[in-house]
């Protein structure tokens, strides 16, 4: 089959699936696996919206005897007369229920259909309590920033569905917890900006501490969803703090409308009192005494730093300038563990709980999103970074937040969890994406551990239809004679995700995926080679290099990066031993360098030009995102727009490619941007497109607009939006994606295009020199 079919194969297969994998022929022994040098991966999105219109199945899934688990799929044995099925994980023999009495060779239940490798379940036990959201505002802002912000908050109230629960903490110097069920005034708790209070505290001071001789399970009382809100008699938060939408709309409306801002004054040489940690803790501490294990969301609003108490980062002077990258390398940081230590604790704590947080920042300046980044991380929290809250790609993002799906449930599940289970080939190695360990042991998992391992089982706190999890296996098995399976065909690996969530409408949902794929031959088959998914395999790739960015000094990671490169191409180029000019590479290898090349230089391992809050939201995002997005923020795509040609053409992103004569719109996934060649530039200042004769030019100029707000509609966070000439500021957004072949040093670029094309001052290696030295390093087998 040639590259193009498998590829074709591989995008109906994640149309249907969710699961895109690195390699699509699993080799059959250790000794094969470790030899392959990218890991056997597959990236995962497991609520990914079905196109095929699969029927939601109404009823409990059949599943293996414990401690196995597994769920009845179409990779299962099953005698029809006997009513009996076989798991092909652990080889139990199952009765099947008696409702399955009918079936037979024409009439077969749903989820034993070739088709149904993914199948949804919506389970009988209903969510605890509708969802959670709690609103943590900081009015330590602008008059402006400060009235946009209220009205976005007010407006996605009308977003909600009418029983979710609601409640709001402000904070500034000090951190207030509004009491909505209390309609005579505005009554709020108001706790000490600078003080660490622990859990207990917060629930005695707002009054939830359990009253003695009480049992720990009497406030687990809870109303079903789709029910209008909590029975009066409750007491607790529900009744004071947290309320549901339909009830406190209005009060909450008045309270949000009549917040000022902070009226603690503020010198001209000091920054605002900000007790950011606090207002956390304390929204932490209110939902998790009579909501664990619920679906809630705590979403952070910030417009600055936090400069006082717990997870301080920055003094309150400004003459302190808030931490860059090169002071953390430098080790020249002041609040930076203390901090990072106390919102990985917190972090921890809300993990365990089952909750959310989400952080929405909106300012100049960083915020210390690089010290709380571990709750957005653990949790699968959202993050917008924006300048200010009167953006509308702030304001956009939000809103999109609040999606809802064909029936009008909100597009988000609550408390996950994704299991995954193997047949005895494969071992579980670990999970890198927003998710935290479940600590679960059994015979899928790994002895090595890649990312989140030693588990076969993980927590996300939140998942919606994009959120993608990259999963790392390996071969267990030593080969020999069993690799060919009794009937004479290949035998298969197969893994099973099962992902059991909270849906929004208030009952628990379990989507099962079950993958398989065969098991490769004797040694040395080409078969494994041909099932390389290049796309998968830079993307998962590039998942563990951010993990290992992570904790790791950058240039180490890069020569990681180089060192697996050139391990792959001298196991699967052909070649003459030291001579690079026969070096060839099969059609799925030959973009992979290429991804390699662009992920070295990209924002995810470069930190330079970044602060260290863009470069935490950058990683955030492509742990988030799937192959066909995560490929973009790698490689970013580029089209050229010229009056000889309808529409934008692909064009290299190449330096080659700026023309005079030509407009050209880049794809960064986090920008968007036009950019228009000199002569471009020139006409469009003398106004050409506005005079009679010249419609042309302007349609020529408004075709890559229309393209640009097609890419904007669906992605999140909103792209920032960029259009720029040559010569102009705005133009190095472009620059520093492109692969300088013609820089200050070159004298001709390749085709002798140099005069025309644009020259980038850099001292980066161009993507042919790079290939040049991977070519040479490859063939001489020096790894």
């Amino acid at each position: 089959m040639d590259y193009e079919a498998l590829k074709e194969q591989w995008s109906e297969i994640e149309e249907r699936d969710g699961v895109r994998l690195s390699w699509n022929t699993f080799p059959s022994s250790r000794m094969e696996a470790s030899r392959l040098v990218v890991p056997i991966g597959a990236l995962y999105t497991p609520l990914k919206e079905k196109q095929d219109g699969t029927p939601l199945l109404q009823y409990e899934p059949v599943t293996c005897r414990a401690p196995c688990r597994a769920v009845l799929n179409p990779f299962c044995q099953v005698d029809m007369r006997a009513r009996i099925w076989i798991c092909p994980f652990c080889l139990q023999r199952n009765n099947l229920p008696p409702h399955y009495k009918d079936i037979s060779e024409t009439q077969i239940p749903p989820e034993l259909h070739p088709g149904s490798t993914t199948i949804e379940y919506r389970l009988s036990r209903p969510a605890p309590t509708p969802p959670i959201f709690v609103f943590v505002v900081d009015t330590c802002q602008e008059e402006d920033s400060l009235k946009a912000l209220k009205d976005s908050i007010i407006m996605s109230l009308s977003l909600l569905p009418p029983h979710a629960l609601v409640g709001l903490i402000t904070y500034g110097t000090m951190a207030q917890v509004h009491e909505l069920g209390y309609t005579e005034c505005a009554k709020s708790f108001v706790f000490r900006g600078n003080k660490d209070y622990t859990a207990k505290q917060v629930q005695e001071m707002l009054g939830l501490a359990m009253p003695p001789g009480a049992r720990p399970g009497m406030q687990q009382m809870q109303p079903q969803p789709g029910r209008p809100g909590p029975p009066p008699t409750m007491g607790g938060a529900q009744a004071r703090f947290l309320l549901p939408v339909q009830q406190c709309e209005f009060q909450l409306t008045n309270v949000l409308e009549g917040l000022q801002k902070d009226p603690w004054p503020v010198a001209n040489d000091k920054r605002n009192i900000r007790c950011t940690g606090v207002a956390l803790s304390v929204a932490t501490g209110l939902l998790e005494t009579s909501f664990q294990n619920a679906g809630a969301r705590v979403m952070l609003f910030t417009g600055g730093p936090a400069t006082e108490g717990p997870g301080m980062v920055v003094s309150p002077e400004l003459k302190e300038q808030i931490r860059s990258h090169h002071d953390i390398d430098r080790d020249n940081i002041k609040y930076y563990k203390k901090a990072l230590k106390f919102y990985d604790a917190l972090a921890k704590r809300t993990a365990h709980n089952g909750h959310i947080i989400d952080i929405f920042a909106g300012c100049l300046d960083q915020v210390g999103l690089l010290e709380m980044k571990g709750l957005p991380n653990s949790t699968g929290g959202h993050i917008i970074l924006t300048d200010s809250f009167t953006s509308s790609m702030y304001k956009q993002s939000f809103a999109k937040i609040f999606d809802t799906d064909a029936d009008g449930n909100l597009a988000m599940g609550f408390n996950a969890s994704l299991e995954v289970l193997t047949t005895k080939e494969l071992k579980v190695t670990g999970l890198i994406g927003h998710a935290v360990s479940l600590n679960k042991k059994s015979s899928s998992v790994g002895e090595t551990e890649c990312g989140i391992g030693n588990t076969c089982s993980w927590k996300m706190c939140s998942i919606d239809p994009a959120a993608s999890y990259g999963v790392y296996f390996e071969i267990a098995g030593q080969g020999g004679p069993a690799a060919a399976s009794m009937q004479g065909g290949p035998q298969k690996g197969l893994i099973q995700f099962l992902t059991y969530y909270q849906h929004s409408a208030g009952q628990y949902h379990l989507r099962v995926t079950t993958v398989g794929r065969n098991m490769s031959g004797p040694s040395g088959d080409p078969a494994i080679a041909q099932s390389f998914d290049q796309e998968a395999a830079a993307v998962l790739m590039s998942r563990i290099a951010v993990f290992k960015a992570e904790v790791d000094d950058g240039p180490d990671v890069l020569r990681w990066v180089d060192r697996m490169l050139i391990r792959l191409c001298s196991r699967f180029a052909e070649y003459r031993k030291d001579d690079p000019t026969s070096f060839r590479l099969e059609k799925n290898f030959t973009l992979y360098p290429q991804f390699m090349f662009h992920l070295r230089r990209s924002q995810f391992l470069q930190v330079f030009n970044n602060s260290p809050d863009e470069t935490a939201f950058c990683r955030h995002v492509l742990n988030h995102e799937d192959v066909g997005n995560s490929l973009i923020m790698i490689q970013p795509t580029l089209d050229s727009y010229t009056f000889d040609q309808d529409g934008g053409m692909p064009v290299l992103l190449d330096s080659t490619s700026i023309q005079s004569q030509t407009i050209l719109l880049l794809d960064t996934f986090f920008h968007i941007l036009i950019f228009h060649g000199e002569t471009m530039a020139e006409w469009r200042k003398a106004g050409y497109q506005d005079m009679e004769g010249y419609e042309n030019f302007r349609e020529l100029l408004e075709a890559p607009k229309e393209d640009a707000r097609e890419l904007i509609q669906d992605r999140f966070p909103l792209p920032r939006f960029i259009v720029c000439d040559a010569g102009g500021s705005q133009a190095r957004f472009l620059l520093a994606k492109l692969n300088p072949s013609t820089t200050h040093t070159s004298t001709a670029g390749y085709g002798g295009m140099a005069q025309t094309a644009q020259t980038i001052f850099t001292d980066d290696v161009s993507l042919q020199t790079f290939m040049d030295h991977l070519m040479k390093l490859a063939v001489s087998g020096t790894g």
